[in-house]
């Protein structure tokens, strides 16, 4: 039986490993926040559903693997961010261009546009905190954990990211 604590990963009472039951309950418990990231991070739904089939699939088949030296969940992390990297990678890129249909951009639309355009623009390592701590609600522990990074580490990768998106936003679009 696993539980959810506080922290929001799950746990395995005794011995932390990765078995079929406790993989399948983490996916359970967090699949909107894995499709959420993982679109985020391949740049489309479709590619961040695939990464998370992907990385599914990888954990299944790869789970006798597992050191138990943290959570399934932020092993399952680490494998949907991988996973959706790998997506992005792979698919061709198109570039935007204007509305085919015509519609006229709103003040939302444009803001909207800029805040992905400012996010976009940041360097990788931020914009994955940015979508592990906002999309998915994660802590800095669970982020270290799925970048391979110290505690520390993600909190000046954070405070860098919101610097740079206020220097690229203004103030307002933050507050």
């Amino acid at each position: 039986m696993t539980e959810l604590p506080s922290s929001g990963l799950l746990r395995s009472p005794r011995r932390r490993e990765a078995t079929a039951a406790t993989i399948e309950a983490t996916y359970r418990a967090r699949a909107p926040e894995f499709i959420r990231v993982a679109t985020a991070i391949a740049g489309s739904r479709e590619g961040g559903r695939d990464a998370v089939q992907e990385a599914l699939t990888r954990a299944f088949a790869r789970r006798t693997t597992f050191r138990g030296t943290g959570t399934v969940e932020a092993w399952l992390w680490k494998a949907v961010v991988n996973a959706a990297r790998n997506v992005r990678e792979r698919s061709p890129r198109v570039a935007e261009g204007p509305d085919v249909d015509g519609a006229a951009h709103d003040a939302v639309d444009e803001r909207r546009d800029a805040v992905r355009a400012a996010v976009a623009a940041l360097p990788e390592r931020q914009r994955l905190a940015l979508f592990l701590r906002y999309y998915a609600d994660l802590d800095y522990a669970a982020i270290a954990s799925t970048l391979g990074v110290r505690r520390g580490t993600v909190s000046a990768t954070l405070n860098h990211a919101h610097e740079a998106l206020r220097a690229s936003l203004g103030e307002e679009v933050l507050a």
